[in-house]
């Protein structure tokens, strides 16, 4: 009795084990590796093999600059040096792409006198060095050269579109090539301010659009005007954080729990983003509903329009193609390496990535596994228009992972600008890309009416001549009547 209770026992574990692993859609990982799964065409949580793996943890004191404290933002240039914005310690540490230090950069020269910051937020690094600093406490811009020196400060602006009471807080900035300046600000709801080369105020651009509860609508409609001056305004949300890619397009996420999270927009402020994969991206689609959808507050863009999103509330990290397909998640709130307390920010440096713990003063460097490379590349080539070796890459990928669905549409599209129809219709059909299997269609019944149409018109024309003679035929038969003569 007691030998059966135990193998009772250790089954009932088993299946609690597996129906854990299946609710949260990893498997056993390796040291350094993190949950790793994939959503298909229906939604469902997958097996996905690791595309990064945790490979190093820096601190403040692992690379003689001191501790952390409270970091927030993160920079990665051209030429791979590593800008750490370490806000409680008012400073900015810059290192080298082996984690080396270069500098420490805590204060600055104005008109004759040393100036420091006050708890930054955000910051940006320009293609030619300048550095932008989002100087919160202080309330302004700080703009240094690449010698560090002083090239203007962004004040509160000025302007009808603000209100009287307006505190010009800023904790994210960007620049674009015409050296025009946008900035995220603390309790702004009109979207990012622009500002023109030489920092004055031009306009907002980007405002997220404002989501209304209809039952919440119809009951403030129905209230008196004090119970409706207690309840909660619709107002659009703040932006969370904002990456602009070398076209000058700004990738931004916000706090929508509904709608889009994530938005490219143009110069003119509209979105722009392509949503043509199974689900918007959005981070997680599967959760529990006490925790909630994601919470994005962080975008890199990297080359050829791929992305990475990072969700604060369960510490992952979401990378999509141009198109919207999701690629590969990665990353956990956890103790472990590659797991995290407070994520903060995230970077590329290369293929690899840099992500920022706020509360532990920690970065995690993770390297791409050999199926992380892989697809990376398979996207790059399609985007780069070169077929063969995309079709190559998309074959890689698939043999690594039968379940990731996007990677058959990218053969599919491979083949179809090679001209095999036919064959790309069989990976739209696998990819269930019906728009692209339509496309693939009719592109196809063309195909085959143009290398058959000598012999289908010869056809027609041997039917029609043939009609017409045997017309001919029976009609001058017909036309010979035999006379009898009794």
């Amino acid at each position: 009795m007691k030998s059966l209770r135990h193998i009772r026992t250790t089954i009932l574990t088993a299946l609690c084990l597996l129906l854990g692993f299946a609710a949260t859609g990893t498997s056993a990982q390796a040291a350094g590796d993190t949950a790793s799964y994939h959503y298909s065409f229906w939604g469902d949580t997958t097996a996905a093999p690791a595309a990064y793996q945790a490979t190093e943890l820096l601190t403040g004191e692992s690379i003689g600059a001191g501790a952390f404290v409270e970091p927030n933002d993160l920079f990665v240039t051209n030429d791979q040096r590593i800008y750490v914005l370490d806000s409680g310690n008012h400073r900015v540490v810059v290192m080298d792409d082996r984690f080396q230090l270069l500098q420490v950069i805590d204060s600055f020269q104005r008109e004759g006198q040393t100036d420091t910051f006050n708890q930054p937020q955000g910051l940006f690094v320009t293609e030619d060095l300048h550095v932008l600093i989002a100087d919160t406490g202080n309330q302004r811009v700080v703009h240094l050269d690449q010698d560090l020196k002083l090239v203007k400060i962004i004040n509160a602006p000025e302007s009808e579109l603000l209100q009287d009471n307006f505190q010009f807080q800023p904790v994210r900035v960007v620049v674009d090539r015409a050296n025009r300046v946008y900035v995220m600000a603390a309790g702004v709801f009109d979207g990012f301010m622009e500002f023109n080369a030489d920092g004055d105020f031009v306009s907002f651009i980007g405002a997220n659009r404002v989501h209304v509860d209809p039952v919440e609508y119809v009951w403030k409609m129905l209230s008196t005007r004090e119970q409706r001056s207690q309840m909660v305004m619709f107002t659009p949300t703040e932006f969370t954080n904002l990456d602009i890619n070398d076209e000058g397009f700004i990738y931004a996420t916000n706090g929508d729990e509904v709608g889009d999270p994530i938005k490219k927009l143009n110069a003119q402020g509209n979105d722009i983003l392509r949503r043509e994969g199974y689900s918007t991206p959005s981070g997680d689609i599967k959760y529990f509903s006490d925790e909630g959808p994601s919470r994005l507050i962080d975008i890199d863009v990297t080359d050829s329009e791929m992305y990475s999103v990072l969700d604060s509330k369960r510490g992952r990290i979401f990378t999509y193609t141009g198109d919207g397909h999701l690629m590969y998640i990665f990353g956990e709130i956890g103790n472990r390496i590659g797991e995290f307390n407070t994520p903060i920010s995230i970077e590329r440096i290369g293929d690899d990535m840099l992500v920022l713990d706020k509360a532990l003063g920690e970065m995690t460097v993770f390297k791409t596994t050999e199926y992380g490379r892989t697809l990376n590349e398979a996207v790059r080539s399609y985007y780069r228009g070169e077929e063969e070796k995309a079709y190559q890459l998309f074959n890689e990928t698939i043999n690594m992972n039968a379940n990731l669905e996007f990677a058959y549409a990218g053969i599919g599209k491979a083949l179809l600008r090679q001209g095999e129809y036919a064959e790309a219709m069989k990976y739209f059909k696998r990819s269930m890309d019906q728009e692209n299997y339509s496309k693939a269609f009719l592109l196809y019944r063309k195909q085959v009416m143009r290398e058959h149409f000598s012999t289908v018109m010869s056809g027609i024309v041997i039917v029609v001549l043939s009609a017409i003679f045997i017309r001919m035929y029976r009609k001058k038969k017909g036309g010979k009547r035999v006379v009898s003569i009794e």
